[in-house]
């Protein structure tokens, strides 16, 4: 099996958009869910709902890939699958450093779903001596000093930066520097890199915030739609105990003229 070192994707070559690029992981993930239920074929219709697209953006997108599917039939599911995951590098072997084994590091340390998709984690680095051999997902932890040194040796191209975000910038660095050309960030601070480098940032309390905007503008929808629908007050009364007429409008030469005058 060929290594991260060895080839890269094609879809920049290829002129495929980077819009359509993002989307190739959401067909993917609908497709092998289909395929693990054995269902042979799919029709673009289902496959875009699957994936949260619309049909006609699903058929322009298989066009880069020159996959048109069959008329009346549909999309080979395990031919998809297939030449996306190729197109995607996931045929291959792409190993994976996560530097920074705190709570999240060790978290992604344990997620399955790497190993199934053509990542393997080479190894996970903590600047803390006494994260030193600890096993975490039955990987044990190695120093940062060493950072460089397992880079080579493992071949990595893909860093994985679970750090506090103070020491982010440096680990990026020290990464780029060893030969690490794709980065995911999920420290909370904005990474600098050269030409070459490419950064995926994952910002959870940015993910969270998005959410507490709809949530808040739900919540003021319902209000305005529970305050429409409340029938209208009842119109004051007047001191004799009667419903007070509104305004007529009518004007006098001192103003407007209250519809009832008192007695």
């Amino acid at each position: 099996m060929a290594t991260g070192r060895t080839h890269r994707p094609a879809t920049r070559s290829r002129g495929i958009p980077e819009a359509t690029v993002a989307r190739l992981p959401l067909y993917l993930r609908a497709l092998t869910a289909l395929s693990e239920r054995s269902v042979p074929t799919v029709s673009s219709e289902e496959l875009a709902a699957a994936a949260g697209v619309n049909s006609a953006k699903l058929r322009k997108d298989f066009s880069y890939l020159g996959s048109y599917g069959t008329r009346g039939v549909g999309y080979d599911v395990e031919y998809l699958v297939y030449q996306i995951s190729r197109e995607l590098g996931l045929t291959q072997d792409w190993p994976v450093v996560i530097v920074g084994i705190g709570n999240l590091g060790a978290a992604l340390a344990g997620y399955g779903g790497f190993a199934s998709r053509g990542f393997r984690v080479a190894a996970l680095i903590d600047a803390d001596p006494a994260m030193t051999g600890k096993p975490v997902a039955g990987i044990p932890v190695q120093h940062s000093d060493d950072l460089e040194k397992i880079i080579s040796e493992d071949g990595v191209s893909i860093g994985v930066i679970a750090t506090p975000a103070g020491v982010a910038q440096q680990v990026c660095d020290r990464l780029v520097a060893a030969g690490v050309t794709s980065i995911l960030n999920f420290a909370p601070t904005v990474l600098s890199v050269p030409d070459g480098v490419d950064v995926r940032k994952v910002d959870l309390s940015i993910e969270l915030q998005i959410l507490a905007f709809h949530e808040q503008r739900k919540a003021g929808e319902e209000a305005e739609a529970e305050a429409a629908a409340a029938p209208a007050p009842p119109a004051p009364l007047t001191p004799a105990g009667e419903p007070q007429a509104k305004n007529t409008g009518r004007k006098g030469p001192d103003g407007d003229v209250p519809a009832v005058m008192p007695a």
